[in-house]
C-alpha cells in the first residue's frame, strides 16, 4: 500500500493525527530503490503513522500544511538525489529534465532542498513538531564541507538548516529508535547515526577541527576530512564533533549495517512500485521506468572511488539479502499489471559484489591504512561470483521472467581476480543479462589519474575487453563494451585527455558519445582534492584545473573526432571546437544526443 499522502487517505484509516511527516524533494515513488518509500513502511511497520508528501509548493501553505502537523516529527530529505546534482550541471547551469518529476519538467525541487524546505515548515508551522533531516542530501552535509556551487565551505547542513536533528547513513533502524524516543519522551542523543548540536562538549569523543578553522586552512581542512572518513565503519567509529559557531555539532557513530534478516524485512514491505496516483496526475514520471522493476540484492561498496559519496553514505562493507528474498520479490513483480517479463536490473552500488565480502572486515571493520580493491585487491577478500550466478540462474527460472538485465555497475577487476568462477560470470552476463552493450567504468587511463581516482590501471581493462571480446565472438552475439570516463578530474590535465583519446582510438576502438566533467559533489576524497589542492590521504600536493573553459576543453577533446590528436593543431583550435550532434544539428558543448541527461546519476 501507499503510505498516506492525502487527508482522504489518513481518514480511510482512521488516523486523528499523524506521527511523522515525511518531505521529500521527488513525487513520492513507493518502492524499494526510494529511500523516503523505504523510511515510512519502516515507521509503519513499526506501529507509527506516518505520511509523505512530495515537492510541496514552496510559495504557499497548501502542500506543507495539507496533512496537519505531526505529534512526534517533520522528516527532511531532498530525493534520491542531491538537489545541487539534481538541478544544476557540472559547469552550474540549470537542469530542464528532471526524471523524479511528473512531467520531466524541473521546476518542482528548489536548490538545497533540505534547507529550503526546513525554512519552509518553520515560516508556516510555528511551534512546530522536531524536524530531523535525512536522507543523501543531508547525510553528505552533516559536516563543515566544500559546495561546489557556492564555491566555499560551509557549516554542517544541520546549522544551516536551523533543524533539531539529522540521521545519517541508511537510517531504518535509527529513525525507528528516534520516533520511539520521542514518543516517550526519552533523550535520543545516543541513537548511532544521530546528529545534534550541543552546547558543549561531548563527554568523550575526537575533536574536529572548527569551522572558522577549515574555512580559512587548507591543511586543517584535509586532516579533518581524513578523520572523519576513517570514523565511517559502525564497528570501529568514534564519536566525532565540531565547534561550528559558539556551539558544537556531534555526529554520533553510524548505525550498525542491517543484517540479512533485517535487509530482507526491509524488502519484504508491500510497495506499489508506482508514483503515487496524487503526482501522476501531472505527467509521467520518467524514473519508473528504470526502478519499477528492478531489484536491489545488496548496499554498500568497499570500492572506494574517490569521486564516490556511497563510502560515507552506505558504507564500505556490503550488506546483502538471502536468495530467498530476491526470488520471493521477484515472483511478486510478476504479479504486477504492468509486467511484460523483463527484470531491468538486478545489483546494487556494484553489481558483483553480491556475496562477496572480507570475513575479517564483518568482525573487526574497515581496515584504516588500506583499501579492498585498490592498489591491487587484497588477498584477504575471496572474490567467489558463484553466489550471483546462482541467483541470476534462479530468477530466469522464475514463471513469467522472460529477461534479467544486469545494468548496475561491474568491477571488472573482480572478474579477473576470480580465478574459478569469474570467467563463468562474464559469459552468463554476455549470454543472458546484457543487451547488446556491457557498461563499465574505467575513468581514465594515465595513471597518476588513476592513482588519484582509486581506479585499476589501464592494463587491466585492456585484459578485460581481451576476454570479453573472445566470448563474443566465440558466441557470435552483436556484444560491444561502452565505458565510462571522467574530465578534469584533480590530477588531470588536457595532456593526460589526450593520452585517454589515443588509447580509445588506438587500443579500444571506441568513440566516447559522453563524457562527465567532474563534478566536486561533498565528502568525498576527490572533492577535497579539488578545494585543497592536495590529496587528505597522501598530504601530496596535486594538480586541479579550475577553469571552467579548460575543464570544458577536455570534455570537447574526448567528444571530438581523432584528427584532435594531431600535434599540428593548436590549443587555439582545440579550444574554438565545439561537439557537435549532426542528428540534432546544434552544439551541445559535451553533452550527447540523449540532452541533459544527468552526468553520473549512479555516483551520488
Amino acid at each position: 500500500m501507499f503510505v498516506p499522502s492525502t487527508m482522504k487517505e489518513i481518514d480511510q484509516l482512521g488516523w486523528k493525527q499523524l506521527d511523522i511527516i515525511l518531505v521529500t524533494g521527488d513525487c513520492y515513488i513507493d518502492s524499494p530503490l526510494v529511500g523516503v518509500s523505504v523510511i515510512g513502511h519502516c515507521l509503519m511497520n513499526a506501529g507509527f503513522r506516518v505520511g509523505i508528501i512530495g515537492q510541496p509548493d514552496m510559495d504557499s501553505e497548501k502542500d506543507i500544511c495539507r496533512l496537519g502537523e505531526p505529534a512526534l516529527f517533520w522528516g527532511v530529505t531532498g530525493g534520491c538525489i542531491d538537489s545541487m546534482v539534481a538541478n544544476r550541471t557540472a559547469s552550474g547551469k540549470p537542469r530542464r529534465t528532471d526524471d523524479y518529476t511528473p512531467g520531466g519538467i524541473n521546476n518542482k525541487r528548489p536548490d538545497r532542498a533540505v534547507i529550503a524546505y526546513a525554512n519552509l515548515i518553520r515560516s508556516h508551522v510555528k511551534h512546530s513538531a522536531p524536524i530531523v533531516l535525512g536522507g543523501l542530501e543531508a547525510s553528505l552535509r552533516r559536516i563543515a564541507h566544500y559546495d561546489f556551487w557556492s564555491g566555499k565551505v560551509r557549516k554542517s547542513i544541520l546549522f544551516d538548516s536551523k533543524a533539531d536533528y539529522l540521521l545519517y547513513s541508511m537510517a531504518e533502524n535509527s529513525v525507528v529508535e528516534l520516533a520511539r524516543s520521542l514518543q516517550k519522551g526519552q533523550d535520543c542523543r545516543t541513537i548511532r547515526g544521530l546528529c545534534y548540536i550541543s552546547k558543549t562538549v561531548p563527554e568523550k569523543g575526537i575533536e574536529l577541527p572548527g569551522f572558522e578553522t577549515v574555512q580559512s586552512d587548507k591543511t586543517a581542512f584535509s586532516q579533518m576530512f581524513k578523520t572523519f572518513y576513517k570514523n565511517n565503519d559502525p564497528l570501529i567509529a568514534q564519536i566525532l564533533f565540531q565547534k561550528q559557531d559558539t556551539r558544537y555539532l556531534v555526529q554520533n557513530p553510524p548505525p550498525y549495517y542491517l543484517t540479512e534478516k533485517e535487509l530482507d524485512e526491509v524488502h519484504s514491505f508491500d510497495y506499489m512500485r508506482e508514483a503515487h496516483p496524487l503526482y501522476l496526475k501531472n505527467g509521467y514520471v520518467k524514473a519508473l521506468d528504470t526502478i519499477r522493476f528492478s531489484v536491489l540484492t545488496h548496499r554498500g561498496c568497499y570500492g572506494e572511488c574517490s569521486f564516490c559519496s556511497i563510502a560515507v553514505h552506505q558504507g564500505r562493507t556490503v550488506s546483502c539479502r538471502s536468495k530467498t528474498s530476491v526470488l520471493n520479490e521477484i515472483k511478486a513483480i510478476t504479479k504486477h499489471p504492468l509486467f511484460k517479463g523483463s527484470i531491468m536490473d538486478v545489483g546494487g552500488p556494484t553489481a558483483n559484489m553480491y556475496g562477496i565480502e572480507c570475513t575479517k572486515k564483518l568482525s573487526k571493520g574497515a581496515c584504516e591504512n588500506r583499501s579492498c580493491l585498490f592498489p591491487e585487491i587484497c588477498p584477504s577478500l575471496k572474490i567467489d561470483h558463484s553466489k550471483q550466478i546462482s541467483l541470476l540462474n534462479d530468477i530466469r527460472r522464475v514463471s513469467g521472467v522472460k529477461k534479467v538485465f544486469v545494468t548496475s555497475g561491474i568491477r571488472y577487476d573482480m572478474i579477473l581476480a576470480d580465478k574459478k568462477y569469474g570467467n563463468h560470470y562474464l559469459r552468463t552476463l554476455i549470454r543472458n543479462h546484457i543487451s547488446g552493450q556491457l557498461k563499465i567504468a574505467p575513468e581514465h587511463s594515465a595513471p597518476s589519474v588513476l592513482g588519484k581516482m582509486g581506479k585499476p590501471g589501464i592494463d587491466v581493462l585492456i585484459a578485460f575487453k581481451d576476454l570479453f571480446n573472445k566470448y563474443v565472438n566465440e558466441d557470435g552475439k552483436k556484444q560491444f563494451l561502452s565505458y565510462y570516463f571522467i574530465a578534469a578530474h584533480p590530477g588531470c590535465r588536457l595532456e593526460d585527455m589526450k593520452e585517454l583519446k589515443q588509447i580509445c582510438t588506438d587500443t579500444l576502438h571506441y568513440t566516447p558519445e559522453q563524457v562527465q566533467l567532474f563534478t566536486p559533489t561533498p565528502s568525498t576524497r576527490s572533492t577535497m582534492m579539488y578545494c585543497t589542492g592536495m590529496d587528505p590521504f597522501t598530504d601530496e600536493k596535486c594538480f586541479v584545473e579550475y577553469s571552467a573553459a579548460e575543464r570544458q576543453k577536455q570534455v570537447e577533446l574526448m567528444l571530438s573526432k581523432p584528427w584532435f590528436l594531431n600535434k599540428k593543431n593548436s590549443d587555439s583550435q582545440i579550444r574554438d571546437v565545439k561537439h557537435t550532434d549532426t542528428k540534432r544539428g546544434n552544439a551541445r558543448q559535451g553533452y550527447t544526443k540523449y540532452g541533459n541527461k544527468k552526468p553520473g546519476k549512479r555516483r551520488f
